[in-house]
């Protein structure tokens, strides 16, 4: 029998048509549901509700027949898979008042240790080094862009070029940054 006859049998009363649509579906939509939750406990509540969630649409009257009936059941799987990840999110919003979780112990909250401020001076002194390396040109324009905040079109008034040459010398002058970094062995990133 066909899934639509049986959807059909199973909507007028003979439950062994159910039985016979969930052992044809059951691999594939439980391997579904584990190969994205990755958990088995939460992967079997997912798939018992997939399944609930079929047999009261069919027993409502609500199932639409068009031939279908696998993407319909992986339908209601993917989008019970959605809300367990979004309940998920919102669960683990976590409230200052529980004892047992310092939420102000955390790294970015803490001031940046001796070694932090070291490396960051160090990477702002290789940054000017590069500038100073890149032809006249490019260092005015990605001094412009990059220092005094001003949009290409303005860059491109005051240096008396068109905003597509302006574009094209900080492109070129990004390129040059990275090979520059690149040659001379320095790693700008913590």
């Amino acid at each position: 029998m066909t899934d639509e006859r049986l959807v059909k049998a199973y909507a007028q009363g003979c439950n062994e048509a159910f039985d016979t649509l969930l052992k044809r579906h059951q691999d594939r939509i439980y391997n579904y549901i584990l190969r994205i939750i990755k958990n088995e406990d939460v992967a079997n509540d997912i798939f018992q509700e997939t399944f609930v969630k079929a047999i009261l649409t069919i027993k409502q009257g609500r199932y639409t027949e068009n031939g279908k009936f696998p993407a319909w059941i992986s339908r209601i799987a993917h989008n019970l898979i959605i809300d367990y990840y979004r309940q998920e999110k919102t669960e683990n919003i976590q409230s200052a008042d529980i004892d047992d979780v310092n939420l102000l112990n955390r790294k970015e909250l803490c001031e940046d240790t001796i070694e932090d401020l070291m490396i960051s001076d160090q990477i702002r002194q290789d940054v000017k080094y590069l500038i100073k390396e890149l032809p006249k040109l490019q260092r005015e324009v990605l001094t412009m862009r990059y220092y005094q905040n001003l949009s290409f079109k303005e860059i491109a008034e005051i240096t008396g070029v068109s905003i597509n040459t302006a574009l094209g010398r900080m492109r070129y002058a990004i390129l040059n940054l990275r090979r520059i970094a690149s040659e001379k062995d320095i790693v700008l990133t913590i």
